[in-house]
């Protein structure tokens, strides 16, 4: 696969879903979620990608396991994180506006996992109001994750705030 398939491939889209558009039935004025992407930071693997299924707790890293409401539950799982990225566009373009982490453990042996579901709502309500919450994430997965965000789109990543470039390392 060419390298700029592959970059198509984890495009920061969503559902198209205008809310007010026209019909005036359900979902009117509900906050729309066209601009937010789940970014999956494994770094078991080194991997960094796009899955949209994780809008519906359907990601690669959700699927085929049970969640628990307690971490100790799941003592051996594998760290994972699903990163809320939404994106924006200013006067000087599209940027990267809000950037929240959401831990994830999945011990795939058990078929048991662990996340917080209030995180995951409250952390994909923050990345859309432009809040940057990373600092709780291991270094390795801030560096991965900052990698992906640079070398997916590069323009974005100089058009974004100095909060978010601080929060990321080099």
């Amino acid at each position: 696969m060419s390298e700029e398939k592959k970059k198509k491939s984890n495009a920061f889209t969503i559902m198209k879903d205008d809310s007010t558009d026209g019909h005036g039935g359900y979902g009117v004025g509900s906050v729309s979620l066209e601009n937010i992407s789940p970014v999956i930071v494994d770094p078991n693997e080194d991997r960094t990608f796009v899955d949209m299924g994780a809008m519906h707790a359907r990601s690669e890293v959700e699927r085929r396991v049970k969640f628990l409401p307690n971490k100790e539950d799941v003592p051996n799982g594998k760290l994972y994180w699903i990163v809320w990225v939404t994106v924006e566009r200013g006067d000087i373009g599209s940027y990267y506006h809000g950037v929240t982490g959401c831990e994830v453990r999945v011990d795939r042996s058990i078929k048991r996992a662990y996340k917080s579901m209030p995180e995951h709502v409250n952390h994909m309500d923050k990345s859309m109001k432009g809040h940057v919450i990373v600092d709780h994430m291991d270094e390795k997965s801030q560096k991965l994750l900052a990698d992906f965000l640079r070398e997916f789109d590069s323009q974005m990543w100089k058009n974004s705030s100095d909060e978010l470039k601080q929060a990321l390392p080099e």
